[in-house]
């Protein structure tokens, strides 16, 4: 692994603006002040509570929202991808247009992502399923179409927001044994997990974020065992 970074946040915070009454509008801070680095290969969880600001700073990273504070340094050119259960899937349209659409949205040409087609199909375990609407999946096979593209068209930087999670437990099984191999041909990770287990396994690191700033950032067991003393106060 290079231990030079590949992106850097610094003092990084998101306000909302929200509706508190009539005519009355007030700002809610999602993310505060929130720092820390990202080495090339390395896989980052981000933990805390529900509310915390993860799913925000993922959104912040892969450039879908900007920072009202703070900046992003991008060491090196990368390209960054935020993979969610529904990346801009639509549910009228097949499994196979969805993963048409999912693959472009993380950087690929149509052409590349019709080529990976059924690398996705077999992947993902959905057989006919993948011709069928999007309307008709359970939640765990739009899990596993989304995983499904993103293990097939991967960018420099992998944002995983909770999918690990989701699923039956073989595809939970496969997924994580997925990312294991994708850890060690390099891809730099940075995913949100409520599984104390998943994170414990997979990270390098762990950042957790409570009420929009650092709580503590360092080793992975280090940060799990303080984080998870803190729901027994």
């Amino acid at each position: 692994m290079n231990n030079e970074p590949i992106l850097t946040l610094k003092n990084v915070g998101c306000r909302y603006t929200v509706r508190k009454g009539f005519m009355k509008v007030g700002a809610y801070d999602a993310l505060k002040d929130v720092s820390f680095e990202v080495k090339r290969g390395e896989t980052v969880g981000l933990i805390g509570r529900n509310g915390a600001g993860k799913s925000t700073l993922l959104r912040i990273i892969a450039g879908i929202i900007r920072p009202d504070f703070g900046e992003i340094i991008r060491h090196v050119p990368v390209s960054i991808s935020l993979l969610t259960l529904q990346l801009g899937f639509s549910e009228d349209l097949s499994g196979r247009d969805n993963a048409i659409i999912g693959a472009m949205l993380l950087g690929h040409s149509y052409r590349d992502a019709v080529n990976s087609l059924e690398d996705i199909r077999e992947f993902s375990e959905l057989g006919d399923w993948f011709m069928e609407p999007l309307k008709t999946y359970s939640s765990g096979m739009r899990a596993r179409l989304g995983f499904s593209v993103a293990m097939k068209m991967s960018p420099d930087i992998l944002l995983v927001d909770e999918i690990l999670g989701v699923g039956d437990e073989s595809f939970r099984k496969k997924s994580t044994e997925t990312m294991k191999e994708k850890m060690k041909s390099g891809q730099t990770i940075i995913f949100v997990s409520h599984s104390a287990p998943i994170v414990k396994e997979l990270c390098t690191s762990v950042v957790w974020i409570e009420n929009g700033v650092n709580k503590m950032i360092g080793e992975t067991d280090v940060v799990l065992k303080e984080y998870q003393k803190s729901f027994v106060k």
